[in-house]
């Protein structure tokens, strides 16, 4: 009060660093809470799923599985691939993590197959971490591995050095390559063996440093420019000599002239004899699309804790350069960037919190009727949330849907504590008091009662810290920005507020003002009056009800007891989810076919699909790779929508819902689309909402239980799109050898498994280096020869003294099953069954009905059941919501009992808390709104705001019974009448101020919409119920010290009243 200046000028700078945090602050959907994940992968080309899961993936588990904070260990292997998924607990440092996982796979590698041409590798990840950005590369002339081609080699490249860029991956098709496709008739007819062939483009392609001619003044490298690079390059090449050649191929394909002079009367076999050799792909199993194109798919990812906007701003800005490096008739389009939902949906928060701002600001001039007087508290309204900005820098919090969600509601509480400081500085202006002295007064006075309701809200928000584990992590942001925002309003009301009423408030003067005043300050004294006479109105209309309901206490205290009740069966009646659903505007879509099914004839049902999806008119691309590194009969569809004002506001659930429709109208093939969301926990099949685990040590005894559980899952109408990996096993030849007839004939086994491998596998026999990538040749039979098992009947083996011996001489084969894709979870073997809620159904529904289809089924004992670690996670969360509730309660009873030194005028205090909570859940259950945790830190915030406004009335009647002597009942009616105002002031500008959370449209609505409903429903109901139970249970508790507690063992007057003079 003696350094105005300085005070001001404090609140401005205040104002400007928040002002500068704000523009430094990152921006990003939602908190980062994600597990650290790291990912292993490795591969052997040709080798099956059972195999890789046997050879390679079970020695990684293994060593992996030892690593300190593991939490998840997940397998899974395909055809010549094996990724091992490892999460950890959300404190794990990551790059510790990542060392021990390379000191692991250094460890293991001896124990991993010796044909594995590379080590197994890892990549650091996040466990919901999606693409922040996907580009589509097309072409109406070129080849998708042309395509891919340059989409690795510069667009990856380039898009990797972008700074906030993790990872970028490239889909739909694979490199070049020169592929060479033998012809088995031609090879028995030329006496040529599969292995011969093979050795002759290892030799042909091998690359050697050569060395340099150097004489006393001059030095020449030595090098050779024939290094084959295309098919026509290979085409000529000699496999063989025969008619008593020498029998060996030479090599190189330039170099058949040489080896034909050394060889005097043979003649050479070409490769173009017995095979047809051509420029195609690595991997013939693999393609992408976009839209109506075909399309190579370009997925960027950002670093954990990178500013979302700003890396998609930055890739955005290599485009137009990126665009003329690639071929001059390729496209390069977004299909989907999520920066543009994230600006929308934080827009649409800003909004929010402007239009509460101002609805805040009208209840203060509404009550306040001047308007001088009302800009005194709304000062406090910038300065309390600019300078939290500050704070939130120096946390390293970032904004985000819950940051700003905290800003809104704490729109509505940074100005409580002005305008109980306002409001008791104006009462002794009233008096005659000069405002200098009112003000000195007036904030001395409220002081304590200040500190005391700060440090009740702060400990509501600080106990949302003992969530533990996921839920703490995620609300930390929005905890400690209330909490902050609130201390920074409480020193700003004791600061700032008496200042400006000193020096912007006028003495009352005692002559009337004339009647017809004109203008601007006419129709505000206009409108100071008419609150005035209003607000009389409502104070005299509620003392008398106040006199009836402090005579008729236990009508009161039955209906307290009976708002309790009502707060119990409306908890136990309400669903209860995790997290509400976000809309953003994307969709994540899984489309598997039936087991068994080839990768040629999934295409035509993942055009099906794709055309029913583009003809949605909510769809603005679609996009999707298949067969590549996972398994060819599946593919994973990426659907933008276009932004909700476009499409009508209509949500991205009822697309969804319309796309399962959809689904089956393509036989052979299942479609189970889901909605992205930033936050995801655990890892689940495909793109299913959530799953569950089956594990076992026999793997037959699996896929029949499975199946089952899946049929009955199926029948249950709560869950949708229920689906099982490998239900019935992949068609399978497994050839039976009969190794004593293979051993009297000099057939080895290994050569027998080499000669397979080369004919079946798309083998990679040798490696092309050119300047800016590395090219593969593969080698396979020609599969227009294969397409059927009879084919093995024309493989050939050589023996040990180079004779050909046919595979059917010593061998057999058989039908069967085989997995397709072999799962480990935990080291045990697997099974998922993906499954989405049906529309409507809650995770607390879903998880009953799960329930009831195990039950229905009896898995036997070798048979473990363990729902997803989503499932887990959020019926902890559920669980934990009561007690955390009470907890909450409890530390505010402990926190008020030391301030007040007293045990019994906390429970007063408390009692406030029965009527909001059955505010805050009444209204969600009016509105069919499941409870969440966004519910349930509504009813946090209601618990601090109606604690504020009992505090309020309880101090004043404590100094009352004190200074005036008064008896209970008369002391808690003069401290209700005399607190009327600013307690239906601040009810009403939080109630106005979260009102926007509620009819919010935009997007990011569906997170701050159960927030906004538990807040204004529960405000609204406390507000008239605890104007009357407040001094009812303060009458009577007193009334119950005063005849059972000694004096000076319970006193709160003399405590609280020390601190409010």
């Amino acid at each position: 009060m003696r350094r105005p200046v300085g005070t001001c000028l404090l609140a401005v700078a205040l104002v400007l660093l928040g002002l500068l945090s704000w523009r430094l602050l990152p921006v990003a959907p939602l908190p980062e809470v994600d597990f650290p994940v790291i990912k292993v992968s490795a591969s052997l080309p040709g080798a099956s799923p059972e195999s890789m899961a046997a050879t390679v993936a079970a020695p990684l588990e293994r060593a992996l599985g030892a690593i300190a904070g593991v939490q998840g260990l997940t397998s899974s292997s395909n055809q010549g691939t094996t990724q091992v998924t490892l999460e950890f607990a959300l404190d794990r440092d990551l790059e510790a993590a990542a060392r021990d996982v390379q000191a692991a796979l250094n460890a293991v590698r001896g124990q991993l197959p010796s044909g594995m041409k590379s080590n197994p590798s890892f990549s650091k990840q996040q466990a919901s971490q999606r693409a922040i950005l996907v580009l589509a590369l097309s072409s109406p002339h070129l080849p998708p591995s042309a395509l891919y081609d340059a989409a690795s080699t510069i667009l990856a490249q380039r898009l990797s050095q972008v700074p906030g860029v993790a990872e970028v991956t490239v889909g739909g098709a694979s490199l070049p390559a020169v592929r060479v496709q033998l012809d088995p008739a031609a090879l028995a007819h030329q006496g040529v063996a599969l292995d011969e062939v093979r050795t002759a483009i290892v030799r042909s392609s091998a690359v050697q440093p050569i060395g340099a001619i150097e004489d006393a003044g001059h030095r020449w490298q030595v090098a050779m420019d024939d290094a084959p690079m295309r098919a026509a390059d290979y085409a000529p090449l000699v496999v063989r000599w025969v008619n008593g050649g020498q029998g060996d191929a030479q090599g190189g394909a330039q170099g058949t002239g040489s080896a034909a002079s050394g060889t005097a009367g043979g003649a050479p076999v070409h490769l173009a004899d017995v095979a047809r050799v051509s420029d195609s792909t690595e991997n013939r199993y693999s393609s992408g699309f976009h839209n109506d194109k075909d399309a190579v798919i370009v997925q960027v990812r950002r670093q954990p804790g990178a500013n979302i906007v700003a890396t998609v701003d930055a890739v955005q800005a290599q485009l137009p350069y990126l665009r003329t490096l690639m071929p001059p008739d390729a496209q390069l389009d977004i299909v989907l960037e999520r920066s543009r939902g994230i600006r929308a949906s934080l827009a649409e928060a800003h909004f929010t919190l402007v239009l509460s701002i101002a609805l805040v600001v009208a209840v203060v001039a509404a009550f306040l009727g001047r308007l001088r007087t009302a800009l005194i508290p709304t000062v406090a309204i910038p300065v309390s949330l600019i300078g939290t900005f500050a704070v939130m820098y120096a946390a390293g919090f970032s904004l985000n849907n819950l940051s700003l969600m905290a800003l809104i509601v704490a729109a509505g509480l940074v100005v409580d504590d002005a305008i109980v400081v306002l409001e008791n500085v104006e009462r002794y202006i009233d008096q005659g008091l000069s405002p200098m002295r009112a003000a000195l007064r007036g904030a001395g006075e409220v002081g304590f009662t200040l500190v005391a309701m700060t440090l009740a809200l702060v400990v509501v928000f600080i106990s949302i810290l003992f969530m533990g584990g996921i839920v703490e992590r995620l609300f930390r942001e929005f905890s400690l920005t209330l909490a902050a925002a609130v201390v920074i309003s409480l020193l700003v009301s004791l600061t700032l507020t008496p200042v400006l009423c000193a020096y912007g408030l006028q003495a009352r003067r005692r002559a009337p003002q004339p009647a017809a005043a004109t203008g601007r300050a006419g129709w505000m004294r206009r409108l100071s009056g008419a609150s005035a006479l209003m607000l009389a109105d409502v104070r005299r209309g509620y003392d008398r009800s106040l006199v009836w309901s402090l005579r008729h206490g236990g009508v009161v205290l039955l209906v307290l007891a009976g708002v309790i009740g009502v707060n119990v069966w409306l908890y136990q009646a309400l669903p209860k989810i995790m997290l509400p659903k976000q809309d953003t505007g994307i969709v994540h879509a899984f489309i598997r076919g039936d087991d068994g099914f080839s990768f040629q004839i999934m295409q035509p049902k993942i055009e099906a699909y794709r055309r029913l999806i583009l003809a949605d008119p909510a769809v603005a691309h679609v996009a999707g790779t298949s067969g590549g590194i996972g398994s060819i009969a599946n593919s994973f569809l990426l659907v933008s929508l276009k932004p909700l004002a476009e499409r009508g506001g209509e949500p991205t659930q009822a697309v969804v819902n319309r796309l399962r429709e959809m689904a089956p109208a393509v036989p052979g093939g299942v479609l189970s689309p889901s909605i992205e969301q930033d936050i995801r926990i655990g890892v689940s099949f495909g793109e299913a909402d959530s799953n569950v685990v089956l594990r076992s040590g026999d793997v037959r005894s699996l896929r029949g239980w499975a199946r089952k559980v899946s049929l009955a899952m199926a029948d249950t109408p709560e869950l949708v799109d229920v689906q099982t990996i490998s239900d019935g096993g992949a068609q399978q030849v497994v050839v039976d050898i009969d190794r004593e007839a293979a051993r009297r004939l000099g057939v080895d086994m290994q050569a027998v498994a080499s000669v397979l491998n080369n004919s079946y596998s798309q083998r990679q026999v040798a490696t092309l280096y050119d300047r800016l990538n590395q090219y593969r040749v593969v080698m396979e039979v020609d599969p227009h020869l294969t397409a059927q098992p009879q084919s093995l009947a024309q493989v050939q083996v050589l023996t040990a003294t180079g004779a050909r011996v046919p595979l059917t001489a010593f061998a057999t084969w058989r039908y069967g099953l085989a997995e397709d894709q072999v799962y480990h979870d935990s080291m045990f073997a697997s099974m998922y069954i993906g499954y989405s809620l049906a529309p409507g159904v809650t995770q607390e529904q879903g998880r009953r009905a799960l329930d009831g289809v195990m039950a229905r089924v009896m898995l036997p004992a070798s048979v473990h059941v363990a729902p997803s670690r989503e499932d887990t996670a959020n019926a902890r969360a559920v669980r934990g919501q009561p007690l955390l509730v009470l907890g909450v309660i409890l530390a505010v009873y402990l926190v008020l009992g030391v301030l007040y030194e007293s045990t019994l005028h906390p429970l007063t205090i408390l009692s406030t808390v029965p009527p909001a909570g059955v505010g805050a859940l009444l209204a969600l259950w009016l509105t069919d709104t499941p409870f969440s945790l966004m519910a349930l830190l509504g009813l946090f915030l209601l618990i601090g705001v109606v604690m504020k406004n009992a505090i309020l009335m309880i101090d004043f009647a404590l100094q009352a019974q004190r200074q005036g002597g008064l008896p209970p009942h008369e002391a808690i009616r003069r401290a209700a009448g005399l607190r009327l105002r600013p307690i239906l002031m601040t009810n009403l500008a939080g109630l106005l101020g979260a009102l926007p959370l509620v009819l919010g449209t935009g997007e990011g609505a569906e997170l701050r919409r159960p927030l906004g409903l538990a807040i204004v429903g529960g405000l609204a109901v406390s507000q008239l119920l605890t104007l009357y139970t407040t001094p009812v249970v303060y009458h009577y508790l007193e009334r119950w010290r005063q005849r059972f507690i000694r004096p000076g063992h319970d006193g709160p007057a003399t405590h609280a009243a020390s601190h409010s003079a």
